[in-house]
């Protein structure tokens, strides 16, 4: 092996280590964006998850108290009629009131 072949073969090997070490800091940098992306979305997600939690429990709370207006015993209402009159209503006003 003459000289000038010994310095080729290392200048392409220098090249190979360099573009390599390239790559992998492109890498790095790649799955470090996917992590804080990942990130990002858990506590978007979790944020959402407490919303929903909190919407359930009111919702739970409501239903609680109509049953318990209809189950109460003597109660003067009409619980039927009063039920159809709200079905004859556009949905957007029964839920203003």
């Amino acid at each position: 092996m003459s000289p000038g072949d010994f310095m080729g073969l290392c200048a392409v090997l220098v090249t190979m280590i360099v573009f390599g070490a390239i790559l992998a800091g492109m890498y790095k940098r790649r799955l470090a964006f996917l992590e804080r992306k990942l990130e990002i979305t858990a506590g978007a997600t979790a944020e959402k998850a407490a919303q929903y939690a909190t919407h359930n429990t009111e919702l739970e709370n409501r239903v609680r108290v109509l049953e318990r207006i209809i189950t109460e015993e003597g109660s003067s209402r009409d619980i039927a009629r009063e039920i159809d009159a709200l079905r004859d209503r556009p949905l957007m006003e029964v839920i203003k009131r």
